[in-house]
């Protein structure tokens, strides 16, 4: 097969070189970071991705190809995708495509071959920022103007790009998963939960299907009076991608809701909750991505293991905290990872429970958001 070159250049001017796969094209998008060592294919399909181009720390990517199986939403999200060495062979038995093949056919670029090292510390000093990936234009003045008229996140809703256009009821049977053992003492609840998606992951919804949980998904504007008047048991608020002081629908909507119904968000949903309740976000240097993010719970007193995938967070000193107490905290930089409404059931952690890929230490918060429901019946 004949090589083709790629480079990614970076909006001060940083250039790397390296070889192409993929989409035969280019994308600009913000360039960030992803630590996690597995689970790459869920990470190319979490919606939250929308808008980024994503560096794999991890140096060997694409040796168990791809599987229909593990996608976390109807398709990949991101916009280009740089590894150091993408594998030309995969070899696992539930493979069906190569991650090339698959890549190819969502248009998407990928460059390999380059410092990712290099491009991390890079970004760890500089701060997130955009680029473009491009294996049709090599210069450097063109790709830079290209990257200067692309948009910044800042200010940018990108939950209303990623979200379904109907709403529907979930009816994904796939739970058959070891993880799921965590929740095998939860009774089945026969709850009608209402999940809003800003860039839902599949298996948050095996979580709540898992229990017994019957779940409507509607579009990300839904109006609060509409979701109203499906009768739910509980709202969730669920991942996307995006400035959440963009979303201002979503954060009346959730207005409406407080006091009325149970609420539990995570990722962006959790920073939308943050908002209803007054506070302000802000952007992260470089966010929090991968599946190693150390966090404390402050009600367990002690630490859990957690998958995280977002680039904004709660300023905890813009919150009423005679109304809402810090439930999780960051440990890596002291962030809000985790909020509670004091006297209505309502709360919200930043990473992401379901844990696709990750560890599972943070199973415990979907058997919370039940039991707020049965308080609620």
């Amino acid at each position: 097969m004949k090589k083709r070159h790629a480079t990614l250049l970076l909006e001060d001017g940083r250039v790397f070189r390296g070889n192409g796969h993929g989409f035969d094209g280019e994308a600009v998008g913000e360039v960030v970071f992803n630590t996690s060592m597995t689970g790459y294919q869920e990470i190319l399909t979490d919606p939250s991705y929308a808008g980024q181009i994503v560096t794999m720390t991890y140096p060997l990517i694409g040796n168990t190809g791809i599987n229909p199986e593990d996608v976390e939403s109807r398709r990949p999200f991101l916009e280009a995708f740089i590894v150091k060495r993408l594998s030309p062979l995969p070899s696992n038995w539930r493979t069906t495509e190569s991650l090339d093949e698959y890549l190819t056919r969502y248009r998407i670029p990928v460059i390999s071959d380059i410092d990712t090292r290099a491009l991390v510390r890079h970004i760890r000093l500089k701060g997130s920022m955009r680029g473009i990936v491009s294996l049709v234009d090599h210069d450097e003045s063109s790709l830079l103007k290209k990257v200067q008229r692309s948009p910044q996140m800042v200010g940018w809703d990108l939950a209303s790009t990623v979200t379904i256009e109907k709403s529907y009821e979930n009816q994904d049977k796939n739970v058959n998963f070891i993880e799921f053992s965590t929740l095998s003492s939860v009774e089945p609840c026969a709850f009608h939960v209402v999940s809003y998606d800003f860039g839902i992951k599949s298996h948050i919804l095996r979580n709540l299907t898992r229990c017994g949980v019957r779940v409507t998904v509607v579009p990300s504007q839904t109006s609060a009076d509409e979701v109203m008047r499906l009768n739910p048991d509980g709202i969730f608020l669920s991942n996307g991608p995006g400035d959440p002081e963009a979303v201002d629908y979503a954060i009346k909507n959730v207005q409406y809701f407080l006091g009325k119904k149970p609420v539990f968000g995570i990722c962006l949903g959790h920073q939308i909750l943050g908002l209803a309740l007054g506070g302000r976000t802000f952007k992260l240097k470089f966010g929090h991505h991968g599946g190693n993010h150390p966090v404390f719970n402050v009600d367990r007193n002690q630490v859990e293991i957690t998958a995280q995938n977002h680039g904004f967070a709660v300023d905890p000193d813009s919150l009423n905290l005679n109304d809402v107490r810090v439930t999780h905290i960051n440990l890596n930089d002291n962030t809000v990872e985790g909020l509670e409404h004091r006297s209505i059931p309502a709360f919200s952690v930043q990473y992401h429970p379901e844990a696709s890929p990750g560890p599972h230490d943070s199973y415990y918060l979907f058997k919370k958001f039940f039991e707020m429901m049965k308080e609620g019946k």
